[in-house]
């Protein structure tokens, strides 16, 4: 491997300059290069006729230079250079801008074959600025990559010629022979080849199975390395509990996934090892109340926990609900947020250095330096994918080894997670709370906007809240709804007689609590917003949810939103508005009219989007999948699990002469997997 990560300075015609280049493409070593897969590929095989290329459009054709013709300077800057082809069929003339290197390739009498836009007339045809290829080529298959300023398609496919030459002289397969046969795998010799420079598709689809196997693999072992250094670790042992007084104390009865998430993470935080979950739940599945028990368990053994969630939105909200479950027991609970006053932070930090308080809710005011705990055992973390993972870690060096909790309100395929979070134990709340609604759901076109205007009136006049969401917060799409300018023509028009809010993330964090508030205390009766209340608010009178463009959101993201209604004992509804009726979207909105189950949902959107969009965002603390897709290639994911798992039943450290190259590969994954 060593050879291989060598800087691609030092590969045969790269040099400083273009390593510079190179370094912009995430291109920094030879096994960078290897790695960096085509974008697409040119088929060279099955080129037409000069007569029967069809003019305006894109064709490729084959002929014989006879003549080239004097170049032409027609202004200052700019040369036109021009040949005269003919494959017997007709003629073309091929018109090359500015470059005199590719026009001298051209030889009199030369065979070439020609990628470009016909254009001219029947009598005259010409191509401009064509892709040129010797006709003889034995790569009829060329790859195209992702460029940058400074280099071009011939610098990138001469650089991994070399690189591929290289490769070939050093030995390096780093999956044991064992799985290679067992799963059918091609050499990697033969992968690298291949997904470059594919001989033919089987050659391509062979090549892309192993390094598909192998991304999946390395991914997988590099979560199952982490899950066993982490169960390594000290920690604080936390004694078993009777969780009765507790129970007894809640204003509802819990679900039994609730009891059973409370007794797998006390389990955990009373063994050797500290506990490393995943707390998966719905919308409205009562993941507070089980951070809340667990709170209470930390107390009780006379140690302190830190909840910190993205939003100061988000942190306020659980902050009420855990004082509610918690100061009725004698378990004080402060808040600390950016927004606090200096006094008021100070305060709240000394108190807790001093061990006052048990439990502290919080924003990323809590990673701060000056924020220190007495003996924080319990690390909880809302909405993990919003964080870097610097930041977790950063709370947790504020204890001694703590018991971490991330908790996740987006439900995630299991496939995913196990790749995302493969590093954490899973629990899930698979059921709602009692009295939970079921919301209603319909999709529309703008033509309806009058009648669910009427509609959303209905459920004003009936004393009841809602919400309009619209994807943008300034007018710079003029096919989108945007929050300010709706607002505004809404409180001046059809809602007039209603007063009517405005919420958005550009907003302080004093004006958004301030809005909340007021919808809280139902000061508005309907809430204009961006997707800042897609997490954390939590308003039981609100009972029906308008989401505007709902084609520029994901599933996962409406069902999220949806879920900002239906938490109280009125009948709840959502109605999403879009004029883009192209088949995927009417398919994906049927999905989420059908059902509330988010779980199906998120199968559904992760098959749709893929993971890249599944957060809106790459999801911090994953590496990006360089060809690997985890909403495609899920049969060969599961293999690759699955060998995984195998291996490090055998090996937990990869330690084996036969796994060596291949830990080096996945400690180069689990470093990607920490930056």
């Amino acid at each position: 491997m060593k050879e291989l990560l060598k800087p691609i300075v030092y590969l045969k015609g790269v040099g400083p300059k273009r390593a510079e280049r190179f370094e912009k493409l995430g291109v920094k070593t030879v096994y960078d290069l290897l790695c960096f897969y085509p974008r697409s590929y040119l088929d060279l095989s099955s080129p037409v006729t000069i007569a029967e290329a069809p003019p305006n459009e894109q064709a490729l054709v084959r002929g014989r230079v006879f003549k080239k013709l004097p170049p032409a300077r027609i202004r200052k800057g700019m040369t036109i250079y021009r040949a005269a082809v003919t494959d017997d069929t007709a003629d073309l003339i091929v018109t090359i801008y500015n470059n005199e290197y590719a026009f001298d390739k051209l030889r009199e009498d030369g065979e070439y074959l020609l990628l470009g836009k016909i254009t001219g007339s029947m009598l005259r045809k010409e191509i401009n600025s064509p892709l040129i290829f010797d006709a003889d080529t034995d790569e009829k298959i060329q790859p195209v990559y992702h460029l940058t300023e400074g280099l071009t398609q011939l610098t990138l496919r001469n650089a991994v010629r070399n690189a591929l030459a290289h490769f070939d002289s050093v030995i390096y397969e780093p999956v044991p022979d064992s799985i290679t046969k067992k799963e059918g795998l091609c050499s990697l010799a033969y992968a690298f080849e291949n997904i470059h420079f594919p001989a033919d598709t089987y050659a391509f689809e062979t090549a892309k199975k192993r390094l598909v196997f192998d991304e999946f693999l390395t991914l997988r072992l590099s979560m199952l390395l982490l899950r066993g250094r982490n169960r390594q670790k000290g920690g604080t042992s936390l004694k078993m509990l009777d969780m009765a007084p507790f129970y007894s104390s809640l204003p509802f009865t819990p679900t039994g996934c609730q009891l059973r998430a409370v007794e797998e993470c006390a389990r955990d935080m009373s063994g050797d090892v500290p506990m490393n979950r995943l707390l998966q739940g719905d919308v409205g599945s009562g993941k507070t109340a089980v951070a809340a028990a667990l709170a209470y368990v930390t107390a009780k053994n006379g140690c302190q926990t830190a909840l910190m969630a993205p939003t100061e939105i988000l942190a306020n909200q659980h902050f009420e609900t855990m004082k509610s479950f918690l100061e009725p027991l004698g378990i004080k609970v402060c808040l600390l947020t950016g927004s606090l006053t200096k006094k008021k932070k100070d305060e709240t930090k000394a108190a807790l250095a001093a061990g006052e308080y048990s439990v502290a809710v919080g924003t990323h005011a809590l990673v701060q330096q000056s924020a220190q705990f007495k003996s924080l055992a319990l690390v909880i973390t809302d909405e993990q994918h919003r964080f870097g993972v610097g930041q977790r870690d950063a709370l947790a060096s504020k204890g001694k080894d703590p018991h971490k909790l991330v908790m996740s309100a987006t439900p995630i395929p299991r496939t995913l997670a196990l790749m995302i979070y493969g590093d954490l134990d899973i629990s899930v709340l698979d059921e709602l709370p009692a009295g939970r609604q079921r919301v209603e759901t319909y999709a529309v076109t703008g033509k309806m906007r009058p009648r669910v205007y009427n509609y959303i009136k209905q459920h004003l006049d009936e004393g009841r809240q809602g919400y309009i969401v619209c994807a943008m917060i300034e007018d710079n799409d003029s096919d989108l709804q945007n929050a300010k300018d709706y607002a505004e023509k809404l409180k001046n028009g059809e809602f007039k007689d209603y007063r009517v809010g405005l919420l958005h993330g550009r907003m302080s964090a004093v004006e958004k609590e301030a809005v909340m508030t007021d919808f809280y205390e139902h000061k508005i009766d309907l809430l204009v917003s961006t997707t800042v209340v897609e997490v954390g608010v939590d308003v039981p009178n609100a009972a029906i949810m308008v989401i505007e463009n709902a084609d520029r959101f994901g599933l996962s993201q409406l069902h999220q939103l949806r879920g900002r209604v239906g938490r109280g004992e009125h009948k709840s509804s959502c109605v999403l508005i879009t004029d883009n009726v192209n088949e995927e979207v009417v398919k994906r909105l049927k999905i989420l009219s059908k059902t509330n189950d988010g779980f199906k949902i998120s199968e559904e959107d992760l098959r749709l989007r893929g993971p890249g969009d599944f957060f809106g965002s790459r999801q911090h603390g994953l590496p990006e999948l360089k060809i690997a897709s985890m909403s495609e290639d899920v049969d060969v994911m599961h293999r690759a699990s699955r060998a995984a798992q195998e291996m490090t039943d055998a090996d937990p450290k990869l330690s084996r002469p036969e796994h060596r190259q291949l830990r080096e590969l996945t400690e180069m994954m689990i470093l990607a997997v920490g930056s």
